[in-house]
């Protein structure tokens, strides 16, 4: 439906024209504006079929106008309640919904149009108009009625339209970050996928080159084994041809000596007779420089007999038994676990690298990276002696069995002997070409053996200050030797990861035990002998029955490495030094493992007391902590 108004100047006038703008400033919602003093409503086609099936006729513009001259109040206000009656009609014949909201006066509405336009005037003249009709009584406030819904609707759906937009915008906003994510997310996808293709196909080649290296490597192994025995084979003809040249080189010297010695027997008589012209001969007198020449060879022949008397010392044949053997046997030490922290000793300011218990007295020596070795009195810690020679660090040291003695071993590939009653170096041997690890003494006391970084072993003879044999065999760093109590077999742990028996009196290697995957740093025999233990750089440790030569048990403590393992005197508790900082104490009857915590940083070497009452370590932190 649609209706016009038009007339004169009055509060009615000014009240549509209101109106009027109203409509205008909130959207422009109608389709044409009339021309001045004539206002037109929406055309709205009605969808939904009414209840009595009444068909409404629509009625043109046109025909539908106000006389000029015939406005009055009445009617307007006629006119104008059949627009409140058509308007909400329209909301409810239209889609859209309901206010339930408390309808605003057609005054109000009107004020507040033009203060929210900033037409202040116009609300002057406004305002002093409507009342002063009030006054009159020509206009009734109670009889004008509200503004029609339908210009609130039309508002309200403006606003909505305009925050619509807003969203709108926002929304494609968002939308296009979005779609440039995905873009860009896809693009990472494909470049993942595309990398991990590659990756998998190298893996695939990898696999396949693994498989033929391994196929390849066990093909060679055959012939890598019958190349180790021949060596093998070569080295034993090689010990045994340098046996017999030495023995021949003895022999013929013997042999040139007692020539010698018979030669200067026979010139010496000779020069006793004289030949008389008669042909007889007489014994002449000896004047006195005759005899004191006689006298002067004498002396120099029991120099030359005490000269080839000192020969090289002799590995002993008949060995005592091993006095630890029925000992710990019987139980006279049992096994201890339960030990606490003690006492701290900062004895160097590098690391120590090795500790030694004096055999007879309360006395410990340490040596350590600061190229000192020290020794100690327990257990107050005082320091006895100090060692100063070695050139560079140190590695290891081990004591005379007589305890009077302490043999060194050093970075600067030296071996040097000390006496301890003064601290005096007194003999040092050199034949390394690279630095010595370990070092050890043979219970009689006449050799000394040591292990080196250039993968060879040597066994030094005291007496005779020099080299006796070298020991090859391992294809790496000999890192620990150690020889068996009371007898000449000598032990050795490789970088190689084999461990290794020797024969000392001929330097053959008489077996290998094969076992560990990593390098070995230290083995050691238990006091009664039968059981032999390792421990590696990934912190296994292994022990092995020296009777069969067999392994028996493998404990992994890693994945820190085992530097050093020693056993109590018992026998029975195992002590392995982990660069964890870590003692790890364990139990050969139960296999139980105790841990002791107490250093700072890596824990390099231990050692129990002979009544394994203590237990010293010593660690990176350039201290010897006591354990009791």
């Amino acid at each position: 439906m649609a209706a016009r108004q038009g007339g004169t100047a009055s509060p009615l006038r000014a009240l549509e024209e209101a109106l009027g703008m109203g409509l205008t400033a909130a959207g422009e919602a109608e389709d044409a504006v009339a021309a001045e003093g004539t206002y037109y409503l929406e055309q709205v086609t009605i969808t939904e079929a009414s209840e009595d099936d009444y068909e409404y006729e629509e009625i043109p513009d046109d025909n539908f106008s106000i006389p000029e001259g015939e406005e009055d109040l009445t009617k307007a206000m006629h006119i104008f309640q059949e627009q409140v009656t058509d308007t909400q009609i329209l909301e409810q014949k239209t889609v859209l919904p309901s206010k339930h909201e408390v309808p605003e006066v057609i005054e109000d509405f009107l004020c507040n149009f033009l203060i929210k336009m900033g037409m202040t005037r116009t609300l002057d003249c406004f305002q002093s108009e409507w009342y002063e009709l009030i006054q009159k009584g020509v206009t009734e406030v109670s009889g004008v009625g509200n503004v029609p819904d339908v210009y609130i609707q039309n508002m309200l759906l403006e606003n909505e339209n305009k925050n619509l937009k807003k969203d709108l915008k926002h929304y494609k906003q968002a939308a296009d970050k979005a779609r440039e994510d995905l873009l860009k997310t896809q693009k990472e996808r494909d470049f993942h996928r595309m990398h991990h293709k590659r990756i998998v196909q190298e893996k695939n080649k990898l696999i396949n080159d693994l498989k033929g290296l391994k196929l390849h490597y066990a093909s060679y192994e055959p012939t890598i084994r019958v190349l180790l025995e021949k060596h093998q084979t070569l080295l034993k003809q090689k010990m045994l041809t340098s046996l017999e040249k030495d023995r021949a080189v003895e022999q013929i010297s013997g042999l040139g000596a007692t020539i010698r010695h018979m030669e200067k027997k026979r010139s010496h008589q000779l020069s006793k007779i004289r030949v008389i012209p008669g042909g007889k001969k007489e014994h002449a007198q000896e004047g006195p420089t005759q005899k004191g020449l006689c006298e002067a060879r004498e002396q120099h022949k029991c120099k030359a007999r005490m000269k080839d008397n000192t020969k090289d010392s002799q590995f002993p044949t008949d060995m005592q038994p091993n006095p630890n053997l029925y000992l710990h046997k019987e139980g006279n030490f049992p096994a201890k676990l339960d030990y606490r922290l003690s006492t701290i000793f900062k004895l160097h300011q590098l690391p120590v690298s090795c500790i030694v218990v004096h055999p007879n007295k309360d006395t410990l020596v340490s040596c350590g990276e600061d190229r000192l070795w020290k020794a100690v009195g327990l257990p107050k810690g005082d320091v006895l002696l100090t060692g100063t020679g070695h050139t560079d660090w140190l590695s290891s040291c081990c004591f005379h069995p007589s305890g009077n003695k302490l043999a060194t071993s050093s970075g600067d590939t030296t071996v040097k002997l000390w006496d301890l009653s003064n601290g005096n170096c007194i003999l040092t041997f050199e034949g390394h070409r690279h630095a010595v690890w370990s070092c050890t003494w043979h219970s009689c006391g006449d050799f000394v053996a040591s292990s080196s970084l250039d993968a060879t072993s040597k066994i030094w003879d005291v007496n005779s200050e020099r080299c006796r044999c070298t020991l090859y065999g391992h294809m790496d760093s000999v890192n620990s030797i150690e020889f068996f109590l009371c007898s000449n077999t000598l032990l050795t742990g490789s970088a190689d990861k084999s461990l290794s028996l020797w024969d000392a009196r001929t330097g053959k290697c008489e077996q290998s035990l094969y076992g560990h995957m990593h390098s070995i740093n230290d083995a050691t025999f238990n006091p009664r002998g039968h059981i032999i233990a390792s421990c590696d750089s990934c912190g296994v440790t292994k022990l092995w029955d020296f009777r069969k030569l067999l392994p028996i048990v493998s404990i992994d403590i890693g994945p820190s490495p085992g530097n050093e393992v020693n056993f109590d005197s018992s026998g029975q508790v195992l002590a392995q030094a982990s660069s964890s900082g870590v003692i790890h104490l364990l139990d050969l009857k139960s296999g139980q493992i105790h841990k002791l915590v107490g250093h700072e940083d890596e824990a390099h070497t231990v050692v129990f007391s002979e009544d394994a009452g203590n237990l010293f370590s010593g660690g990176s932190e350039g201290t010897v902590r006591m354990w009791s």
